[in-house]
């Protein structure tokens, strides 16, 4: 290692300590050029904020703001691009959760603010770096399936079912994003890796429990798309927060005029594969397991049979950042982000107004 990387995160809640634990392992599981050193963590209470410095490992709640090389916002997405500016503006590469923002014009503004700042900076879609998604991502590109010819993906979970559930900001769009931006984006995010831009969709929401608390729930409990890719793939996306039973589960499938490819969260080392030159008696989807050493970031990990789990996307999402550091590119970007917000808009704009909508129309 050629020396420490001070890191400052905005945010105590999940996704702060997620990703507190992904710089905590990744020097462990991987050899890094720079260490990273969790400097500062901040956040509104100060209370839970010390309380959460302390649990994770983090040098303090207050500290002298020179000493933060990276800016890592972990805060509800309704305040991301407020304060991606903001760090741009004072000069420092930003990590950014996602979605990059709750609208497309305040995601294109935190791109401007980096581009002219000439930052580093990085959206936070860790499902990338599962090592089951990334090999998925490879044998695409190697031509497992061939043209692809359609894509779909759902991700179901069950986090807003009781109407009890008070409100809070998960429920207020300006600060929670929909479930469209929320959960969509990762499905947008990953779709668009794989199969190139989408052109254009058609979507449908719903908001069953429209109150929460004695407010009115400005977000959706469920939405779906049918989407157009520049390519002239067709794919399918939906997401939900009423899904009984379905804690966090989410899927992506394709299928070329040559094979087909599905990943299932539930079953994350593994990837479905079906080969259409197979020979007839073989008929059917072979099971890979993602942990063999020529996968990727398998040879970072356990032996194989071992598995890997939901933290090691951000050892693998974040130990690829610091290895870039500080030279870069990183990937994905905040244009990137900027793009996914894009469809996630046009998803939107098409559920509230019963039509197609081009992404152009967002973007343009």
């Amino acid at each position: 290692m050629s020396g420490e990387v001070g890191i400052g995160i905005v945010g105590y809640g999940i996704m702060g300590k997620a990703h507190s634990y992904g710089y905590t392992v990744a020097p462990v599981m991987r050899r890094l050029r720079h260490r990273p050193r969790l400097r500062v963590i901040s956040g509104r209470d100060k209370q839970k904020v010390d309380a959460a410095a302390v649990a994770y490992g983090v040098d303090g709640s207050v500290i002298d703001w020179r000493d933060v090389d990276i800016v890592d916002i972990c805060t509800p997405p309704g305040t991301h691009a407020e304060i991606a500016i903001a760090a741009a503006a004072a000069g420092k590469a930003v990590i950014c959760e996602k979605p990059l923002a709750v609208t497309y014009p305040q995601a294109a503004s935190a791109v401007d603010a980096a581009g002219k700042a000439r930052v580093l900076n990085a959206v936070g879609f860790n499902y990338r770096s599962l090592p089951a998604v990334s090999l998925m991502k490879r044998m695409i590109g190697e031509g497992a399936v061939g043209k692809i010819r359609l894509l779909r993906a759902t991700w179901l979970s069950d986090e807003f079912v009781d109407p009890r559930i008070p409100f809070d900001w998960r429920f207020d769009r300006s600060m929670g994003g929909t479930t469209i931006a929320d959960l969509g984006s990762h499905l947008i995010d990953m779709a668009t890796w794989m199969a190139g831009p989408i052109a254009e969709v058609s979507g449908q929401s719903e908001t069953f429990i429209r109150q929460r608390s004695g407010n009115a729930v400005t977000v959706d409990d469920a939405s779906a798309a049918l989407v157009r890719f520049e390519s002239g793939a067709r794919g399918v996306l939906e997401m939900a927060r009423v899904a009984v039973r379905r804690p966090c589960d989410f899927t992506i499938e394709v299928n070329g005029d040559r094979g087909t490819l599905v990943f299932e969260y539930a079953h994350l080392n593994e990837l479905l594969y079906g080969d259409a030159g197979d020979r007839p008696e073989l008929y059917g989807m072979r099971r890979i397991r993602a942990e063999q050493q020529s996968h990727p970031y398998a040879a970072d990990w356990w032996p194989i049979g071992q598995g890997v789990g939901y933290g090691s996307s951000f050892v693998n999402y974040l130990g690829d950042l610091l290895d870039r550091w500080p030279d870069g590119p990183w990937d994905p970007d905040f244009a990137q982000g900027a793009a996914v917000q894009a469809v996630c808009d046009a998803i939107e704009r098409s559920a509230a107004e019963s039509r197609w909508v081009d992404v152009r129309e967002i973007v343009g």
